[in-house]
């Protein structure tokens, strides 16, 4: 059985974090186990403000050393780490057991929010957990805080930024542009250190994304855990967040969320 680990925010309503991580790694047959950072809580008498509770650093560093030093991964992922204690300490961790395949995804902000990692906690993400990477997964607002390129607007400054975070310890980059380069079609853009690949497909109309990177990187995570080379890891979870988008449902009033399952029964 392949395994991977996961260290991230609990998502309450189960579209995003690591519950959109768990459900990605179980449609591709992967063990899922976690190490959870932060608990963010969806406030529905409050237009569904998100509430955060952080994770004592003890509680984060125990659960790490179960899955780590007590079982053991083909495969992780980060996600949302709140703090530079955070950063650094998954960082150390990380390290400290010699983990191979890790994709970091530098989650900088809580969808739903306005609450931004603090610049010192960026600046961590880059100087601690990039240079651990085999995949990164940044969106463009999250390349902007790496690379310092601002603004990113365009195919040719995804690929300067691209270049600056690979520089920076990345060993492959996914940027995320989706929508926002005012291109034709949706395009993300992976970068290996040597070539550019764009990752192109049709603009689907809607507003149901909830959870959409997060199942991005998770993908990638059990594509390298089954032993996918980063760039097919990244190609194949490229249909299967599409898939997942063009299947995603409304869950309440205030969003709607990622079908994981739609790439299995598609294929059934």
């Amino acid at each position: 059985m392949f395994k991977a680990l996961t260290i991230a925010g609990s998502d309450t309503s189960g579209g995003a974090g690591l519950q959109a991580d768990l459900k990605t790694f179980q449609e591709y047959s992967v063990y899922g186990m976690t190490a959870v950072t932060v608990m963010v809580a969806q406030n529905p008498k409050n237009n569904w403000s998100h509430d955060i509770y952080p994770i004592g650093l003890d509680a984060i560093e125990a659960q790490i050393d179960t899955v780590l030093g007590g079982i053991g991964v083909n495969a992780m992922k980060t996600g949302m780490l709140p703090s530079e204690q955070v950063i650094r300490l998954v960082a150390r961790k990380l390290r400290e057991y010699g983990c191979s395949n890790i994709v970091i995804d530098p989650v900088m902000v809580c969808k739903g929010t306005d609450e931004v990692v603090n610049p010192v906690a960026a600046d961590a993400i880059k100087s601690e957990l990039l240079p651990l990477a085999t995949v990164t997964t940044p969106n463009i607002y999250e390349a902007v805080q790496l690379s310092g390129i601002k603004p990113i607007d365009s195919i040719e400054k995804v690929k300067e930024a691209a270049k600056i975070i690979h520089a920076l310890g990345a060993k492959n980059v996914l940027i995320k542009g989706g929508t926002k380069l005012g291109t034709e079609n949706a395009v993300d853009v992976f970068y290996d250190g040597s070539e550019f690949l764009l990752l192109e497909t049709p603009v689907i109309n809607t507003t149901y994304t909830h959870g959409a990177g997060c199942t991005t990187a998770a993908a990638i995570t059990a594509n390298l855990a089954k032993g996918l080379s980063p760039k097919d890891a990244v190609l194949n979870a490229k249909e299967f967040v599409t898939a997942a988008i063009q299947d995603g449902f409304r869950l309440n009033e205030y969003v709607g969320a990622v079908n994981h399952s739609a790439f299995r029964e598609r294929a059934d």
